[in-house]
């Protein structure tokens, strides 16, 4: 793609997540949905292909639904309240849609299909911003409407994100489609917490971003997208086998690394609560997460990729210059784990 057309695409998808996190009225908030999703759209087809092709016009037509029914959602509020004003939702069906329409746009359960189709059908650059920077601006709709959510609702379908995020991701191969899977189940813990305390889901959030865009900057630098390519990690940069191993620990939320901070703050706010019954399962079903976490981490480190013995001490003598944001994004979301107190008495 031209340079100069992909910098005015990124600048107007920058554009429309910034107009609907900060606009506190729903047409204006629709709009930054609208500039977003259509922008997104010549993103996932960086690579022209059938299959990136197949992709955007799944995005396009899951996203479109997304917007139809949050508009309807707005405007049965409009009928209700007769204001425009993102403050609170007087009426519990245009709650209920509202809150349907955001979950088809973030891929949560039982509105996930689309996720892992279309993160495999674009490229690792892509499927970074589909699964990190796409997940901002619904997210802060959500926020804002917290007191008018119905928590039975956000609860049931954090729960089955959690849920279906790691039992999707079990029998994957393909990168994408784990990290895709890795994402539902995120979203899942974020969605169980913002009810209860809105501070720990954008920590979540915050350390979610960090990881997954560490863990998609790695696959980049080895060009891996399948658990088999990153058995070839050891052997052409060896370095990079440490670093991969310990964003997907961390992601599988092991302590002391960084993805233990969110899990462990939300399972203990929600206590605080009277919940036990659902931070019980959450943490069990995060095994599953953990599980699929340790088949790649088993790939990376501890096999060797099926080749004649002249073939396995072939290195890579031609240094490769890492992202420039890739040490920090890895150091922050493998070592935040001292700057819990910190956190804890912000919240």
């Amino acid at each position: 793609m031209n340079p100069m057309t992909l910098s005015i695409i990124m600048s107007t998808l920058f554009s429309g997540t910034m107009i609907t996190m900060f606009s506190s009225h729903w047409l204006l908030i629709w709009t930054g949905l609208e500039i977003n999703m259509f922008t997104m759209i010549p993103i996932l087809m960086l690579k022209r292909n059938p299959r990136s092709t197949e992709a955007a016009t799944k995005y396009f037509l899951m996203q479109a639904t997304a917007s139809m029914l949050l508009m309807m959602g707005v405007m049965i509020n409009l009928m209700y309240s007769g204001q425009w004003t993102i403050m609170k939702i007087f009426n519990q069906p245009a709650s209920y849609i509202i809150t349907i329409s955001i979950a088809m746009k973030l891929g949560l359960a039982p509105f996930h299909f689309w996720v892992p189709e279309v993160s495999q059908g674009t490229s690792l650059l892509s499927g970074t911003i589909l699964l990190t920077w796409q997940k901002l601006a619904p997210i802060s709709i959500l926020h804002q409407i917290t007191t008018s959510i119905d928590t039975t609702l956000l609860l049931t379908m954090a729960v089955l994100s959690i849920a279906i995020g790691g039992w999707g991701g079990l029998n994957q191969t393909q990168l994408r489609k784990i990290m895709a899977y890795s994402s539902i189940a995120h979203m899942g813990w974020m969605m169980a917490i913002i009810i209860y305390n809105p501070t720990l889901m954008i920590l979540n959030l915050t350390i979610y971003l960090l990881m997954t865009t560490s863990m998609f900057l790695l696959f980049i630098q080895q060009l891996s997208t399948t658990t088999l390519a990153l058995t070839h990690t050891w052997n052409t940069m060896p370095f990079l086998t440490i670093l991969t191993t310990t964003t997907l620990l961390s992601m599988g939320g092991l302590p002391p690394l960084s993805g233990f901070l969110p899990k462990w703050m939300i399972i203990q706010e929600m206590t605080k609560n009277d919940l036990i019954t659902l931070p019980t399962a959450m943490a069990v079903m995060a095994l599953l997460n953990l599980y699929f976490y340790m088949r790649l981490v088993y790939s990376t480190s501890l096999t060797l990729f099926p080749s004649i013995n002249n073939t396995k001490t072939k290195w890579q003598f031609k240094p490769t210059t890492p992202p420039p944001l890739m040490p920090t994004l890895i150091i922050l979301s493998t070592m935040a784990i001292p700057l819990s107190p910190m956190l804890y008495i912000l919240e």
